[in-house]
């Protein structure tokens, strides 16, 4: 396939796994002859959370000041601003990465400034707001063709939209993220004041999916045999309000005398800078992501090509990519079994065994692989283009 002018979209330029799943994935296809250009609202104008070895685009965004559906509104139309000349149209192929691009993508279909798009659906969400479930559903309908990174939810597509997407999977950066030890490590550990530990590391920041409540009353469990243990809680930036999960988190460090701050036994560090993600994933002595929802699961590639541990759900989509003996399954509905994972995460035996099954887990998944597997419905959607563009 000759080279392709790609335009992908995602919906910020935060350390979201799907945001890292968009770069990653245009770095691969630039490798392969491509140009992949990563769009994304931008309203602070700083950029993307890293640099990229792809090109990108900041969309100017407007501040807002409203609830989830004006935001999600407003960004949709930035879009649409950013996109609302044929000059800015001219790419052979684009594709949305989650409900905002992908209705920003299919309201130029309509005004027959694109012909169509690619919708990779990293997972649905349970929207209780009616127009945020209309902007998502619309997003997948009116795509040509659709993607997902997992088994679990192309069925879940098929079921609820009579489509059958294709499964791309995920990648890591083996260069990025490594075993070996450099000077980060030690000013990570100053950086949060983590001391000894043992360090229990978690993704995502207090959310529902993430199944933080569930990760608190482990840690607690895990902290009446090990005193100096400590919670770290990554990241956090999101589009959606999570306030009151937060707060319910919150309520549940206090009840269980882990109140967060910097010389407490957990720690909240917010995003943390990428140059430092693989540093802190090789302090901590694992990493607990027992999800109760989730598109992939990124970061467990990511610990484990660092070498760390990792705690994970016994349900899908981690299921379909990890062996029994690649990580620590348990129940994500029992704190109980996560904290016993977390214990058996610190016996050295376990630790070795789970170091080096990860390690190959890991090397698996490339994201050169990832990205030829996109091109199939790129070529099609290209096919498009010398075709006239119909009402």
């Amino acid at each position: 396939m000759t080279g392709l002018r790609i335009a992908l979209l995602t919906h910020s330029t935060n350390p979201r796994g799907g945001v890292a799943h968009c770069l990653a994935l245009a770095e691969a296809l630039c490798g392969l002859g491509h140009e992949a250009v990563v769009h994304a609202p931008d309203p602070s104008g700083r950029g993307f959370f890293r640099d990229a070895a792809c090109p990108t685009v900041s969309v100017a965004a407007r501040p807002v000041a409203g609830d989830t559906v004006d935001l999600v509104r407003t960004r949709i139309n930035d879009y649409l601003m950013h996109f609302g000349s044929p000059a800015a149209c001219d790419f052979d192929v684009f594709h949305a990465h989650d409900g905002i691009g992908g209705n920003a993508l299919a309201t130029l279909k309509h005004r027959r400034l694109i012909p169509g798009f690619v919708r990779t659906v990293h997972h649905l969400d349970a929207f209780a707001e009616p127009q945020l479930a209309d902007w998502q559903d619309r997003s997948i309908q009116e795509a040509r063709r659709l993607l997902c990174v997992s088994h679990g939810w192309t069925e879940r597509v098929r079921s609820d939209f009579g489509a059958l997407p294709e499964v791309v999977g995920n990648g890591v950066d083996l260069a990025a993220y490594r075993p070996t030890s450099d000077l980060r490590d030690a000013m990570v550990r100053e950086r949060w004041a983590l001391g000894g530990g043992p360090i229990v590391l978690s993704v995502g920041g207090f959310e529902e999916r993430k199944n933080t409540l569930g990760i608190i009353a482990a840690f607690a469990r895990l902290r009446e045999r090990h005193s100096g243990a400590k919670l770290v809680i990554a990241g956090g930036a999101s589009l959606l309000d999570h306030a009151s999960y937060r707060a319910r988190c919150h309520a549940a460090l206090t009840a269980h005398g882990l109140a967060a701050g910097s010389s407490g036994p957990v720690i909240e560090t917010g995003p943390v800078p990428q140059a430092d993600m693989p540093a802190l994933y090789r302090v901590a002595d694992m990493l607990a992501f027992p999800s109760l929802k989730e598109g992939f699961g990124l970061c467990v590639l990511e610990a484990m090509a660092c070498g760390t541990p990792a705690i994970v759900s016994h349900r899908p989509p981690f299921t379909e990519y990890l062996s029994d003996g690649d990580a620590l399954f348990v129940d994500p509905a029992d704190p109980d079994d996560i904290a016993r994972a977390m214990a058996a995460a610190l016996v050295p035996d376990t630790r070795d065994r789970l170091r080096g099954t990860g390690f190959a887990c890991a090397a698996a998944h490339s994201w050169r692989a990832c990205a030829e597997r996109h091109l199939d419905a790129y070529a099609g959607c290209a096919r498009m283009r010398q075709e006239p563009i119909h009402a």
